[in-house]
């Protein structure tokens, strides 16, 4: 029998279940199978929307590179981001991944124009009074290794917080770090296979 979670992985915690010295992980806040595990992952420092499963077909599905899905980040970026920068995020930017420079797929940017309702953040990123923070949308169809991070530094904006917030019509609305959730193998289908 498969069983789907999806769970708001906290700021500081591995993506993983299997213990690492000094280091939080996904076993320190969720209880589930033993043989489930996380689809993809989230770096230690971003948070947010993760799938959880021992459905290896879905497993394999999800992270086939021919296999384009959407995924969105709500990026907090260290200065006033530029529309220039945005439409750079949006057309490809270049990045290094595994010691080769790549161009990132076209994506979609866009600036919050009021701050997005989003989880505290413990500890909070630091305050600069005269520093700007604020928030993007970003939305990727593929997921490299820190790509978000590379590409908003790449456009002379450093990110400060990076949420996962959805994963095709899944997402992380309403959750809290911690939070679980277990969904049916319909549910899966219709919102990341729209079957």
């Amino acid at each position: 029998m498969h069983s789907y979670f999806i769970i708001y992985k906290p700021y500081l915690v591995l993506s993983q279940f299997s213990p690492v010295e000094g280091k939080k992980t996904l076993a320190d806040f969720f209880q589930v199978p033993k043989d489930v595990y996380p689809v993809g992952r989230l770096d230690y420092d971003s948070e947010g929307l993760l799938l959880l499963t021992n459905d290896t077909k879905l497993n394999h599905r999800l992270l086939n590179p021919g296999f384009a899905h959407e995924r969105e980040y709500w990026v907090q970026v260290d200065g006033a981001i530029t529309t220039a920068a945005l439409q750079q995020l949006e057309q490809g930017v270049r990045i290094s991944v595994d010691g080769k420079t790549i161009t990132t797929r076209k994506a979609k940017a866009s600036l919050f124009i009021t701050e997005p309702h989003v989880p505290i953040r413990i500890p909070p990123i630091r305050y600069r009074k005269e520093i700007p923070a604020p928030w993007i949308r970003l939305v990727l169809t593929e997921g490299k290794n820190r790509q978000v991070r590379k590409m908003t530094a790449a456009t002379g904006f450093p990110t400060l917080r990076l949420i996962r917030y959805r994963i095709e019509s899944i997402s992380a609305d309403g959750m809290q770090p911690g939070d679980i959730l277990v969904l049916s193998h319909k549910e899966i289908s219709q919102k990341l296979f729209h079957e």
